[in-house]
Parts: C-alpha cells; sequence; structure tokens
C-alpha cells in the first residue's frame, strides 16, 4: 500500500482529500503546517507528498518541498505534488523550480487529484 502525506492548513480540505485518497487504498497521514510535514515525512517516509503552497507559519509549501527533496535522513526523497489555488504559469514554474514533481490547480476533483497521483506511478 502507498504511503501519502498530506499536508494543508484548512483541516475541511485534509477530510475531503483524506476521503478520496482512502477510497483508493491509500496509507494516509496529515500534517497542517511546513516544519511538520518535515517532520512526518522524515519519520514515517511517504512515498508522496501532497502540499499546499501557501500555508501560515514559519516557512510556506515551496520551502518544505526544497527540504524534502534535500532528502535528509531519507535514503529517497518523497515525490511531491504541490497543490495550490495559485494556477499562473509563474506559480507552477516557482512549483517545479523548487523541485516538486507535479503541481495540481485548486479547486480540483476528487478525479482530477486520482489521476494525477496515478500519472505519478506510471513514471516508476
Amino acid at each position: 500500500m502507498k504511503k501519502i502525506l498530506l499536508v494543508d492548513d484548512h483541516a475541511d480540505i485534509r477530510k475531503l482529500v483524506r476521503m478520496t485518497l482512502e477510497f483508493e487504498d491509500y496509507d494516509v497521514h496529515e500534517a497542517s503546517d511546513a516544519p511538520e510535514a518535515v517532520r512526518a515525512a522524515g519519520d514515517w517516509q511517504p512515498d508522496l507528498v501532497l502540499l499546499d503552497v501557501m500555508m501560515p507559519g514559519e516557512y510556506d509549501g515551496l520551502e518544505a518541498c526544497r527540504r524534502l527533496k534535500r532528502g535528509g535522513n531519507n535514503s529517497t526523497p518523497p515525490r511531491v505534488m504541490l497543490l495550490s489555488a495559485r494556477g499562473r504559469a509563474l506559480d507552477r514554474e516557482a512549483g517545479l523550480g523548487a523541485g516538486a514533481d507535479a503541481y495540481l490547480v485548486k479547486p480540483f476533483s476528487p478525479l482530477q487529484l486520482i489521476d494525477s497521483i496515478a500519472a505519478l506511478w506510471s513514471r516508476e
């Protein structure tokens, strides 16, 4: 079973995405901010991190993506899909430049999310 770390500062969004992912039989853990996400990824070593870009706190999703992709203690950094309401080309470029493997613009449908994740797995 693939492990997915879901990171968003809005509990209602996490709940909706979690329900979608669990229906697809993924093992899902949650984090509510970027520093928590980096710590959780180091401890749990997910296959994929679904990471909101705009979050309050010490640093945002872009910086968390950079830190996750550096790997730290993990032998293999997780794949990262950024989730953002910002959909301009410049925003996508910034996300991919931070190391993201994919960028999905909010709002998205459950089917779009599942298809985007499946596309990442197919690259293995």
